[in-house]
């Protein structure tokens, strides 16, 4: 959301601040359970100075949803339409999804926990957001299926699969002590594609061909 007209040049910094305090407040305690005076307190701002930035506590939670989902679908998209193999994408897609939990752990708690808090159209709005990236997971998932690269079965079944052991991570992970977003999305990515493979699964020649798209399309 842009910067209202008639505010000053800081006005978007002091949003941007009590948006991040928000979304560790809403982790640690609960959006239900977190009043919008806790919020204000730990902001330094009275309750009308604090609505002059944010309008409402469900409009914070709406902007924590938008963090996440703004460069989830803006990546997934992007991998959708690049020139390589749905295997590729798939991978790419996951490393990319790790990737957004790991820079925002907090607003990832409030993202899974808290969004059935929103009313109304932000609900709906989210909902939309939320299957449209779904939607293209399982549409590579189908991909993979129709190129004889997995082994036909639920698309629906597949996609919870890769959904559900993506996006627990946030509960255990503790960024800069071991494991980083690429080698936990090779690793889930050689057990899933193993278990979904049409047959026997060479991770080691796999991941040499997701280099070498990498190092020929300069896609990270």
């Amino acid at each position: 959301m842009g910067r209202p007209p008639g505010h000053g040049p800081g006005y978007e910094i002091k949003r941007q601040e009590i948006i991040d305090l928000a979304a560790g407040l809403f982790a640690r305690n609960g959006y239900a359970a977190t009043g919008i005076t806790e919020i204000g307190e730990a902001v330094g701002l009275a309750k009308g100075a604090l609505y002059y930035y944010i309008r409402s506590k469900e409009n914070l939670l709406v902007e924590i949803q938008e963090r996440v989902l703004d460069p989830l679908l803006s990546s997934a998209n992007e991998i959708r339409d690049l020139d390589t193999s749905p295997a590729i994408k798939l991978r790419l897609l996951s490393e990319s999804l790790l990737e957004i939990i790991f820079e925002r752990l907090d607003h990832i708690w409030v993202y899974e926990h808290d969004y059935r808090q929103l009313t109304g159209d932000n609900l709906a709005r989210m909902l939309e957001r939320r299957q449209e990236f779904e939607a293209i997971v399982r549409d590579l998932l189908v991909a993979n299926m129709e190129a004889g690269i997995f082994r036909r079965e639920d698309p629906t079944l597949a996609t919870l699969q890769f959904l559900n052991l993506h996006n627990h991570t946030y509960q255990w992970v503790k960024p800069g002590h071991g494991w980083d977003p690429a080698f936990l999305s090779r690793e889930y990515c050689k057990t899933l594609f193993s278990g979904f493979g049409t047959g026997s699964f060479d991770s080691e020649a796999f991941e040499a061909e997701l280099a070498d798209f990498r190092q020929s399309s300069g896609h990270r």
